[in-house]
């Protein structure tokens, strides 16, 4: 095959699996360096040693925004907080940026980055120029979406109201020393909310469906419900009725936030509108963390990319904890005709032994 493109998101990397101190980092979701550098051998040798291989790293690979800068999550993040946090991530996965930089010694290699909403700091250039040093080579960096053959890939975050980035307003300067991100309100949550209740459980934002995860905790865990309950509608009330010179608000926005808070997100809607465009055939979309194949009339499709960060059902008919390394593989079997996107699993070769993690 001589051309093709490889599309994953939501790897979520951190500091680490481990601390300084050798303890467990329970803000860590990402723990499957070696495979994922397997993953880049394998589309970089045999039958596609000579092929020419874009990787996308479709929105949420990095965890910013659940990194601290100096003991604390700040809200306010100029250019330097960001590098800063970077630096953090790179030096917790030696395994993988050294998988990304054998894979971009390949002269016919290359790797796009489509920012998301947990990796929003990767809009500034300094973090940008950070990321480069460590892959080696120059990338290419899309703000929204990108789009090539017929293939629209996204985030998603821009069809949720909380993780809606302003593409007009990247950066707040007014009356500041300094440019910051403009975040939204669902960045905001998670770093003032939503890592305090990780660190007391680190799978709170894993299990899936919610309802049924908030009758669970409610039998089984009923005091820190009640707490972090209350403590929730507290901080929904204070972020949402006062006013912040960072933040912009109103009351259409609210209610929206508490609508979609109940249901789990679905893009399907979001992705049949893109595919709406006549050059358009296939929608990749990542955010959700479910992976999917939607087939879409008779031509059309959207595929979503799940995640390669641990999973937890309480739905019956999916019960258990499962993680499934899935991606997007564009193939282009012939020149003339239009490429052929399929989702896939990556298993690769079972390792002797890893970290006991989780258990």
């Amino acid at each position: 095959m001589r051309k093709l493109k490889l599309v994953v998101s939501d790897f979520h990397l951190g500091k680490g699996s481990r601390l300084p101190n050798g303890s467990l980092n329970p803000l860590e979701d990402f723990h499957h360096d070696h495979k994922f550098t397997e993953f880049l051998e394998y589309y970089s040798t045999g039958t596609y040693a000579d092929s020419e291989v874009e990787l996308i790293l479709n929105g949420d690979i990095l965890n910013l925004i659940q990194i601290d800068y100096h003991g604390h999550y700040p809200v306010i993040i100029t250019e330097t907080v960001s590098s800063a946090k970077l630096e953090q991530i790179i030096k917790g996965h030696p395994v993988f940026f050294e998988g990304l930089r054998n894979f971009l010694k390949h002269p016919k290699h290359s790797v796009t980055y489509v920012v998301g909403n947990h990796d929003q700091e990767m809009l500034w250039k300094g973090a940008r120029d950070l990321f480069e040093k460590a892959v080696g080579r120059e990338i290419t960096w899309k703000n929204i979406y990108h789009q090539v053959d017929g293939v629209h890939i996204e985030h998603g975050h821009q069809y949720e109201t909380a993780n809606r980035i302003d593409p007009t307003r990247l950066f707040l300067t007014d009356g500041l020393p300094e440019p910051i991100l403009n975040l939204p309100w669902g960045t905001l949550f998670t770093v003032q909310f939503l890592i305090k209740l990780k660190l007391l459980r680190p799978a709170v934002d894993k299990v899936r469906p919610f309802k049924q995860m908030i009758w669970w905790h409610f039998l089984h865990d009923t005091w820190t419900t009640l707490v972090h309950g209350f403590r929730l509608v507290s901080y929904f009330i204070s972020t949402r009725f006062s006013k912040n010179r960072y933040r912009q608000t109103s009351l259409n926005t609210t209610f929206k936030l508490l609508w979609e808070a109940s249901v789990f997100p679905d893009l399907s809607d979001a992705a049949k509108r893109i595919l709406r465009t006549p050059e358009i055939h296939t929608v990749v979309f990542g955010h959700s963390h479910v992976y999917r194949h939607v087939p879409v009339g008779d031509e059309k499709q959207y595929l979503n990319t799940g995640t390669w960060t641990d999973m937890v059902s309480l739905d019956l008919e999916t019960f258990a904890r499962r993680t499934r390394l899935t991606y997007v593989r564009v193939e282009y079997p012939d020149p003339s005709t239009k490429p052929v996107s399929l989702l896939r699993h990556w298993i690769g070769r079972i390792p002797l032994e890893d970290d006991a993690l989780g258990i």
